[in-house]
């Protein structure tokens, strides 16, 4: 029996161990599974009172939000195939007093996620830090499982990246050119395979509207960006699914859609505290997102229902 601390710990191997590879490897038909992004507990407060380094000691609303998120996703039938989590699944940086009691209050509402509905855990800056290090990607890696992976559900292959290596890697240099060849054996075999999609789960949007737009905090830095979003066209990836930005965006760079994803806690515009469902089919890649409210009391709309519907 594994020890309760290693229950959410999801990806050894550099592989998420809910599927088995050999498998997944064949198109069986559509599915779906839900994207969410930045329950972030902690950040609502220190939001409100201006104080996002320190007011982060109360989290009662991101708990309530993510209770919602959960029982809106068992509801759901059919069941997705999985859930995945973009990053942010806290406020509190690494090293900061209240990061631990807020990881094991997000494990506390987690675990209530139906047990035939695998998790997904990608990290975000606030699970690592803004310049992550050894130590804290280590840490990360032990409460959630491993920073970068893929995985096969199938037919499809879908790659979680460590975003932060990207955006600032000056403390771990070689975790960064780790991760690069890990990235470029992972493409090659997939082409391999002759896969349907290839779907990239990743904290930090490589844009946020437009390929070229200026740099922010909320994507990356041009110089990668245009290497990745090429890297990324060059070996036929569908789509691209983030978080971080606590809004609905997203755009395409020849035919690579970037899809952003509003929180599941805070909200730093003007869309709902919410959930993103997304239909893969033989031809393409469908999403809508969905406010945690309309998710839980009407389910998934007919239109994308019929999608799976069809064999």
């Amino acid at each position: 029996m594994a020890a309760a601390a290693d229950t959410f710990v999801r990806a050894r191997g550099r592989t998420l161990t809910a599927f088995r590879p050999d498998a997944e490897y064949q198109w069986k038909g559509p599915f779906y599974f839900i994207q969410g992004a930045d329950p972030q507990f902690g950040l609502m407060k220190s939001w409100a009172h201006g104080d996002t380094e320190n007011g982060d000691d109360e989290w009662g609303e991101e708990i309530k939000l993510a209770e919602q998120a959960v029982q809106a996703i068992n509801k759901l039938n059919p069941k997705p195939k999985f859930f995945v989590l973009c990053g942010d699944l806290v406020h509190g940086m690494p090293g900061t007093r209240w990061k631990k009691s807020q990881e094991q209050d997000l494990k506390d509402v987690l675990k209530n996620t139906d047990q035939d509905i695998p998790l997904v855990f990608v990290s975000g800056n606030h699970d690592i830090g803004n310049t992550p290090t050894r130590e804290t990607i280590d840490d990360y890696c032990k409460n959630w499982g491993d920073d970068y992976f893929s995985f096969w559900v199938g037919g499809v292959f879908f790659l979680v990246l460590n975003s932060q290596l990207y955006f600032d890697s000056s403390k771990c240099p070689e975790l960064r050119q780790a991760q690069d060849a890990w990235l470029d054996e992972q493409l090659a075999a997939a082409a391999n395979q002759k896969c349907k999609h290839i779907i990239v789960f990743q904290h930090i949007p490589l844009f946020l509207n437009k390929p070229d737009e200026d740099n922010d905090y909320f994507n990356l830095d041009k110089s990668v960006r245009q290497e990745i979003m090429e890297k990324f066209h060059k070996a036929g990836i569908t789509a691209v699914f983030s978080g971080h930005y606590h809004r609905n965006a997203g755009g395409s760079y020849k035919g690579l859609e970037m899809v952003v994803s509003s929180a599941i806690g805070c909200q730093l515009g003007q869309d709902t505290h919410g959930l993103r469902v997304v239909v893969v089919t033989e031809e393409k890649v469908v999403h809508r997102y969905y406010s945690l409210t309309e998710l839980g009391s009407h389910g998934i709309e007919k239109e994308l229902l019929d999608m799976l519907a069809k064999q």
